[in-house]
């Protein structure tokens, strides 16, 4: 148990770090991440001989300052998970509703095409819409959230199955409360708990395909920094030039396991039965 709390600590503060260092990115970079000297590029971090403490993590084959391309990766990630989920929450829970509250052939086509989407491997559907719309930030917003619509949709379903049948939705029913009313006043209130659990472990996903899309190069364009294409720009000096693919690569692993972390421990709170078996 001990152990388990000091886990959640340590991705706690791995957080925290994430987003101030996002956050104050233009205050916290000591030069432009877009911009490099010749003169300086491929030069190792600065415990490593020949690296230079203006360079603490060192400088990429064009001399752009690691640590600064980094930290605003970091701001890239972030900003793509908050807009994409936000959007592919949206969109997929008002689906989810509609579908298992109306039922009938309304629930039928819907659920369908969630079929469809769920069927399809999530990153070679990415990577086929990131082919179609070309490499920009707000593609890649559009794409994800095409991507994992579908899960918030099947969940948000789910849970209004069980819902809609309750006593006070019946009586709002009676009342004489329009269906819009009911779904927006009694539905979503009561399944806003397991989307919120959905949302956090799927911070993990979408940073893992925002890396994947742009390691192809149908992600963020260049030079805008990203994790992804920094280690597709450094795969070619993989063994000369370590640290361009191992850092964000690091970057990537730490983020993803702290926020499933996080994510786990949010399930158990917001989950009685599950806290109460998990503490037993």
């Amino acid at each position: 148990m001990l152990f388990n709390k000091f886990i959640i600590v340590i991705a706690v503060l791995i957080w925290f770090i994430l987003i101030v260092t996002a956050l104050l990115a233009p205050f916290l970079t000591p030069f432009d991440p877009k911009v490099g000297s010749l003169g300086d590029r491929l030069k190792p971090p600065c415990w490593q001989n020949g690296g230079s403490s203006a360079h603490i993590l060192g400088t990429d084959l064009l001399g752009r300052d690691v640590l600064s391309r980094l930290i605003y990766g970091a701001r890239i990630s972030l900003l793509v998970c908050m807009l994409a989920i936000v959007v592919a929450g949206c969109i997929g829970s008002l689906l989810g509703i509609i579908s298992g509250y109306l039922g009938g052939w309304v629930d039928i086509i819907i659920m369908r095409v969630v079929d469809l989407a769920l069927s399809l491997p999530v990153i070679l559907l990415a990577l086929l819409f990131g082919v179609l719309f070309g490499p920009s930030f707000s593609n890649i917003i559009l794409i994800i959230s095409l991507v994992l619509w579908s899960q918030y949709a099947r969940m948000a379903r789910g849970e209004t199955l069980k819902i809609k049948g309750r006593d006070y939705v019946d009586l709002a029913r009676t009342a004489g409360c329009s269906d819009a009313s009911i779904m927006w006043r009694h539905i979503l209130p009561n399944v806003a708990g397991s989307l919120i659990i959905l949302a956090t472990l799927q911070v993990g996903t979408v940073i893992i395909i925002e890396s994947s899309l742009s390691f192809l190069g149908v992600g963020i364009p260049p030079p805008t920094p990203s994790w992804g294409s920094m280690i597709a720009e450094g795969r070619s000096y993989i063994v000369s030039a370590w640290w361009l693919c191992m850092i964000p690569g690091l970057a990537i692993l730490f983020t993803v396991l702290s926020v499933n972390v996080l994510g786990d421990s949010l399930t158990e709170l917001l989950n009685p039965a599950l806290r109460r078996e998990y503490v037993s």
